[in-house]
């Protein structure tokens, strides 16, 4: 590995880099912070992608891709004299030394369960109204349910036991059924979003991350499809010409490989 003062080199090269394509490129010069939001969350599901497939090489060119951005957004704040890279360091780092006083203060903690209702408790006393406006907005609905319950958790508001939560997915999945069987669409929608809800809830419990269960879900379900097509091709019948049990076989064969 690299000693930390490489590694500050390394850091300083990055920001000479972008200096020069600020300046100099007419691509980079254009670029302004609205333009590369869309990018940078582009990048971070990269990212994500690459930590699902334990893909150590492809994680650390996504982790370069990103820390691009950071220092992008930093250079054209430093142009406007609002921010530059040193304020974005220093800020984090201010953040972590008030948010962790069980290290830098005389806090005592027992747990990690501790740390986060501290945590929580912090960010009310730093000004916030409710332990909720940490939450983004802009959240995918999947991972802003998730946020959402370790917030509120971070302050008390949870279940006690796994099968209590298991139970109120059960009470939602019946309710989810009276609208079913009702016709009510709205009430239909309402109510399977109490499902989804509650199971992303259970999934908590279980230490299990419901975003990336689901994603790799996605991808187990993608590659014995792209099987099953595979061997339709070598068949020379299309899918749409085949039954669902002449589609079974091949499925099956997919999840045994």
């Amino acid at each position: 590995m690299n000693t930390r003062q490489q590694q500050l080199e390394a850091f300083n090269r990055l920001l000479d880099i972008m200096d020069d394509l600020r300046e100099k490129c007419p691509w980079d010069k254009k670029q302004t912070l609205e333009s590369l939001r869309h990018l940078t969350i582009e990048e971070t599901y990269e990212l994500g992608d690459a930590i699902l497939d334990n893909d150590l090489p492809e994680i650390k060119k996504e982790l370069g891709d990103l820390l691009l951005h950071i220092v992008f957004y930093a250079k054209i704040g430093s142009e406007t004299n609002d921010f530059d890279i040193a304020d974005v360091a220093n800020s984090i780092c201010d953040k972590l030394i008030d948010r962790h006083p069980h290290i830098y203060g005389d806090v005592v903690v027992a747990n990690e369960e501790e740390v986060k209702q501290n945590w929580e408790k912090l960010k009310l006393k730093e000004g916030k109204k409710s332990v909720l406006e940490g939450v983004p907005k802009s959240l995918p609905a999947l991972v802003k349910a998730s946020r959402i319950q370790d917030k509120v958790k971070g302050v008390g508001f949870d279940w006690e036991e796994p099968h209590q939560v298991w139970d109120k997915v059960q009470e939602e999945l019946q309710e989810l059924q009276v609208e079913v069987r009702a016709g009510n669409q709205d009430k239909m929608e309402s109510e399977f979003g109490d499902v989804l809800f509650s199971m992303i809830n259970y999934a908590r419990f279980l230490k299990v991350n419901p975003e990336d269960a689901l994603e790799r879900t996605n991808k187990k379900f993608i590659k014995r499809f792209m099987y099953l097509e595979s061997k339709a091709t070598e068949l020379g019948k299309p899918l749409a010409e085949m039954t669902l049990a002449e589609m079974d076989v091949f499925w099956e064969e997919a999840k045994r490989l």
